[in-house]
């Protein structure tokens, strides 16, 4: 994945599904890489990988038409 960049990482899968939604409808590519270690699922996270062409603009509509509550 040379040509990708990653462009949001978080611990929620469902949080890294939003996002990869979110850039499918802005017809931005995405793939969410899982960095989580794979027996007990406590360290790591989950990457949002978009090609280097669309970094700019996908990490402008992350930050722009995103947000996750607190709550």
């Amino acid at each position: 994945m040379m040509d990708w960049q990653k462009i949001f990482e978080d611990n929620s899968p469902v949080r890294a599904e939003i996002v990869k939604g979110v850039l499918g409808d802005n017809d931005i590519p995405a793939v969410i890489v899982n960095k989580k270690e794979s027996v007990y699922q406590i360290h790591g996270h989950y990457e949002v990988m978009v090609p280097v062409n669309d970094v700019l603009r996908a990490i402008n509509i992350v930050k722009n038409e995103i947000s996750f509550s607190n709550a």
